[in-house]
């Protein structure tokens, strides 16, 4: 987080006052105090901006507060903050300024990733000419922040609609009242979209005017106001070409959603796929898939099944494959989950390898957070063991480089992309 404050204080704020343990999370870089480190909190409105203060009431920075979250304190700033719509209209300008140096390509990307932009409790996507936002903690969603958010949005990108994206669980535990998901601002709340063509550049390239692969990439349909998340997993965007480049033969998508890795391995010019199987539970996902196959002018083999069941059944059935990917939603929701996640991901991995002819391409992802990278690893070198198969890694990646990670906030960094070649 910046040390240099946006703007000064008038110091009219409430204060907090944190137990020595909150101070040292504080001096760690960790935006995060939990409420147990909350040492004084009197008379503090929900959503507030507080000065943050240690033990002995030396002013540390400034935060937003929520009054029912177990996580009390997000900081916002190592300094002081007069206006908090007017600093979140900056750091949203500057977030923006950084995908322009990174983002290629594509013109779906994460514009603003919560703390890793330093905006606890925002997140905003942009597919094509609609944005999706997702407001997280009471300080976000006042109503004079939620008016800077919008304002900024729409003159730095002009974009046709801006979605929000209603989590009901989370407004629960923030104590905000009921909201339905819907169109906050223009006309406009689909779109078509397209990732990892060659020859677009920073998100400029308007899906909706090119035509082929070689140009306009793998498209996709986007509803803002359906689907998962905000609408599609673009944290695995450069996962999805990665994996194209290996993938070779027939290829199994497990868990495939709306089709992203199999319409990647299928359609990528780098791929060599004579065949491409997608299997997920959902038929309403497997319906978009089989309209995104059509929308690049492909047809693929879309499967209804629960994936454990399926792999079971493939793998006793001595049914074999060159390319399966793995990409299952995130086992372990809480620490408590952690063992019986890494229970669930070795089955899959297991019967995966065993599924896989002799240097065949097994690409394997986690999104669960408390399931970290070493833990990972040694889950799949387990199951490499107990399948008597030899493991080479070809690349172990994370999200995509519009997801940034904050060093010191572990919680960032939360999505795991093994891409390994199988050997007999």
């Amino acid at each position: 987080m910046p040390k240099k404050p946006a703007v000064s204080a008038k110091h009219a704020e409430p204060s907090v006052k944190l137990s020595s343990r909150g101070v040292a999370r504080l001096q760690g870089r960790h935006p995060w105090v939990y409420r147990s480190d909350v040492a004084e909190a009197k008379d503090v409105p929900p959503g507030s901006v507080v000065r943050v203060l240690d033990p002995r009431g030396k002013f540390l920075g400034t935060a937003l507060y929520s009054s029912s979250s177990q996580i009390a304190i997000r900081m916002i700033s190592h300094g002081s903050v007069a206006d908090l719509p007017a600093l979140v209209a900056e750091r949203i300008r500057a977030a923006i300024a950084y995908r322009k140096e990174l983002v290629s390509n594509t013109d779906a990307y994460r514009i603003v990733f919560s703390e890793a932009d330093f905006l606890p409790g925002l997140i905003v996507d942009r597919y094509s000419d609609v944005l999706s936002m997702q407001i997280l903690t009471q300080a976000m969603d006042a109503a004079p922040v939620r008016e800077a958010i919008l304002q900024t949005l729409r003159e730095e990108l002009q974009p046709a609609g801006i979605v929000e994206r209603v989590d009901a669980r989370i407004r629960e535990l923030e104590q905000l009242p009921p909201l339905q998901s819907g169109l906050r601002w223009g006309e406009k709340s689909s779109t078509v979209i397209s990732m990892n063509g060659e020859k677009m550049n920073g998100g400029h390239t308007n899906s909706e005017e090119t035509s082929g692969n070689e140009t306009s990439g793998v498209r996709f349909h986007y509803d803002g106001l359906e689907g998962q998340k905000t609408g599609a997993f673009l944290d695995q965007r450069e996962n999805y070409a990665a994996a194209a480049r290996y993938a070779h033969g027939e290829a199994l998508d497990a868990f495939c959603y709306q089709g992203g890795f199999a319409l990647h391995v299928a359609l990528h010019p780098a791929a060599k796929c004579s065949s491409v199987t997608g299997i997920d539970s959902s038929r309403p996902a497997l319906e978009m898939a089989e309209k995104n196959a059509t929308l690049n002018g492909r047809e693929l083999e879309w499967i209804e099944a629960n994936a454990f069941d399926l792999l079971r059944e493939y793998s006793a059935a001595n049914r074999r494959y060159d390319t399966i990917v793995l990409d299952p939603p995130a086992f372990a929701k809480t620490k408590r989950d952690l063992e019986k996640a890494l229970g669930g991901y070795k089955e899959l991995n297991l019967r995966a390898m065993k599924m896989l002819r002799s240097g065949g391409i097994l690409v394997t992802c986690s999104c669960s957070f408390h399931v970290g990278a070493q833990d990972f690893l040694e889950m799949v070198a387990d199951a490499a063991r107990d399948a008597h198969k030899s493991l080479r890694v070809v690349e172990n990646r994370g999200a995509a480089k519009d997801h940034p990670i904050l060093l010191n906030v572990p919680e960032t960094s939360y999505l795991q992309c093994l891409i390994l070649s199988v050997s007999n």
